[in-house]
């Protein structure tokens, strides 16, 4: 299948810019940066793109064995950047796609100028010292009410993802996102992010790293973007003055400015 089908690629903004690519996090899908679009658009070509069996893509093209793990999205990013021969780019990540972004760096480091990790977690369980902000049996709760109640699970946690109870509209619209992702999909793919441990991968990174978080993320705790940072050689390390774990939504301009201002340091 034509790999621009299969995830909905959509490219806009300046020809002659430098290149952004935009990969969306768990339950999302393209449209969830529309709020930053238009500011980078201005500066850089933005390259858009749904994963396999998310928002637009060719569903029928999705397969538990290849979606089960990480390693299956970041083979839809690279292909991707095959696809439309990108060099140079700056590869922003969402949520898991910033452990994405950090997969397909480390295979393919020259295709990639930069890497943006935004509210990024390499690992979501607690383990010894470190704290990935859920313990084992949060998880499980979590994974056993999704696969019970798909719906039901995404209009409890997507006002907790979103982190924003003053403007419930950004909570509803995080909710839709999810429901309109087929329920066979989301459980396979809340499988491969919460369960995944990617601590390991961090060192690898020789791409240019900035690591966003915002001030409070019911998510992604400080500790672990902390961890990021420390765990990833010459990274820099932003905090938002925005709540939530998607601050593409809630807090825009602020986003966009700090992914600009990275992308063309």
């Amino acid at each position: 299948m034509d790999i621009r089908t299969r995830n909905n690629v959509v490219v806009t903004g300046r020809d002659d810019g430098p290149t952004l690519l935009l990969a969306h996090g768990f339950g999302c899908d393209q449209n969830l940066w529309r709020l930053v679009v238009p500011t980078l658009a201005r500066r850089f070509r933005v390259v858009l793109f749904d994963y396999t069996g998310s928002g637009r893509s060719a569903v029928t093209a999705w397969t538990p064995e290849r979606y089960g793990r990480l390693d299956g999205y970041a083979e839809d990013v690279l292909e991707i950047c095959a696809e439309l021969d990108l060099r140079d780019v700056v590869l922003v990540g969402h949520s898991v796609s910033a452990m994405i972004a950090v997969l397909a760096a480390t295979r393919e480091p020259e295709r990639f100028a930069k890497l943006v990790l935004l509210t990024p977690s390499p690992c979501y369980l607690d383990d010894g010292a470190y704290r990935g902000g859920f313990s084992r049996s949060d998880i499980d709760e979590l994974l056993g009410s999704l696969e019970a109640n798909y719906l039901g699970w995404s209009a409890t946690m997507a006002p907790v993802i979103m982190g924003t109870p003053e403007r419930p509209e950004l909570g509803d619209e995080l909710t839709t996102s999810f429901c309109r992702t087929d329920p066979a999909v989301a459980r396979v793919f809340a499988r491969a992010t919460f369960l995944s441990d990617n601590r390991a991968d961090l060192p690898k990174v020789t791409t240019a790293t900035l690591v966003v978080r915002t001030a409070q993320d019911a998510i992604a705790p400080p500790e672990v973007s902390d961890y990021t940072h420390r765990a990833i050689a010459g990274s820099r390390l932003v905090t938002l003055d925005a709540i939530g774990h998607c601050p593409q939504l809630s807090a825009p301009e602020a986003t966009a400015a700090a992914i600009a201002e990275f992308a063309a340091a």
